[in-house]
């Protein structure tokens, strides 16, 4: 049946805005909506499945009349095929996004991959578990202009739900830097992760244990040297305090990255994406060059009993220590950290900036810029030879 033509030209020229929104119909559901702004829209409207439902075709004068009722023409076909028009256009959007390499998973895995070299292996593997498990389900084929903070925030509350709350914090945290990744290349201008801090649970920050009295420190260190099991993990646990790096830093420590000349040791934090220089204690050369003897085949420092293809285990150290008898409640992995930064402020009085550098932390200048990494690096030689001869001296005191 043909349809009846009720607009003409001029009508839709001369549609003036009003008070209230209004519709000039052109007949078959095709009508011209003029808004209080006076912007005037092509709409469809149309039943699917038994409900209603409202088809956008473009704005007047982009869009003319002729062209208009052309396009309606095509919608009222596609509907008389079986085929809702709105859903079918969101597939279209879809498919033009994915060969743009617009969704969130395109995005992400682009970001994931040139950034992944320089993480350590397990925690590349911990973001992309977080993607996959928790992100991925809602967001990977949504285009990334399309998601919404409410709508990010529903995938990051499920994290909540099961009680991962700072797994929770974390997973928001990379989905902004895929956001942000994607402001950068061009693929879209808004970062929803910016706006939901402070709508997550926050965060209990638990107090990691650590040994700061010196006559513990002592004790501690015999222990070590008395240890009887792997002369992998006892060489870890003897280099620990001397280096007080993080756990992971520790245990993919890499012998390229050893300079037996300089008696340094330089690696890639990884938190920070930061170089950063240990410069090794006499006392820490000769571990190093005693387990080197054992290891000195495996990439790394510190390798797995199972394969020198691959790291000591997360586990290693801690295991270690509480065969000796160390609970969680005492000393925990990042322990040593605490220990040093303790000890070599108030025993040893070295300023607090020079530990800040020593820990990897970013030490900013009066003008708020943060310093070279070699900043200080004679003064922290002296630092770090210092504090191993002051464990050397709380080793041998039995009292």
């Amino acid at each position: 049946m043909p349809l009846i033509n009720r607009l003409r030209d001029i009508q839709v020229r001369q549609a003036k805005p009003k008070d209230k929104a209004y519709k000039l119909f052109d007949g078959g559901g095709l009508f011209l909506m003029v808004t209080k702004a006076g912007t005037r829209l092509w709409r469809y409207k149309y039943r699917y499945n038994g409900k209603e439902n409202t088809y956008s075709i473009g704005r007047y004068p982009q869009i003319s009349l002729q062209e208009a009722r052309m396009r309606h023409l095509k919608v009222r076909q596609m509907l008389a095929d079986g085929i809702d028009p709105n859903t079918n256009k969101r597939r279209q959007r879809f498919t033009s996004y994915t060969e743009q390499g617009n969704t969130f998973q395109v995005i992400a895995e682009d970001w994931f991959n040139r950034n992944k070299h320089q993480w350590t292996q397990s925690y590349a593997q911990s973001i992309m578990s977080k993607l996959k498990r928790d992100i991925y389900p809602d967001l990977a084929n949504r285009p990334i202009t399309e998601i919404t903070t409410p709508e990010l925030l529903e995938s990051i509350r499920a994290i909540e739900a099961r009680g991962a709350i700072e797994a929770a914090h974390r997973t928001l945290g990379i989905c902004s830097q895929v956001f942000k990744f994607a402001i950068a290349t061009g693929k879209s201008v808004n970062n929803p992760a910016l706006h939901l801090q402070g709508a997550l649970i926050p965060v209990q920050r638990r107090h990691l244990a650590a040994i700061t009295d010196p006559k513990r420190v002592g004790q501690l260190l015999r222990m070590i040297d008395a240890y009887e099991g792997s002369m992998i993990v006892k060489s870890a646990l003897k280099l620990a305090p001397l280096v007080f790096v993080r756990p992971g830093e520790l245990r993919t420590a890499r012998w390229d990255d050893i300079d037996w000349q300089a008696s340094e040791w330089r690696f890639l934090v990884t938190k920070t994406n930061t170089d950063h220089v240990v410069p090794l204690a006499t006392q820490a050369i000769d571990i190093l060059k005693t387990i080197h003897l054992l290891t000195h085949r495996s990439e790394y420092v510190f390798p797995s009993a199972r394969s020198f293809l691959r790291p000591l285990s997360n586990n290693g150290v801690l295991v270690a220590l509480r065969a000796m008898g160390i609970t969680k409640e005492e000393m925990s992995g990042h322990g040593f950290r605490a220990m040093a930064r303790t000890l070599i402020a108030e025993q040893l009085n070295y300023r607090a900036e020079l530990l800040e550098h020593q820990l990897a932390h970013t030490v900013r200048d009066p003008l708020g810029r943060a310093y070279d990494r070699t900043q200080f690096l004679k003064e922290r030689r002296e630092m770090m030879q210092r504090w191993a001869n002051y464990l050397d001296e709380l080793r041998n005191t039995t009292i």
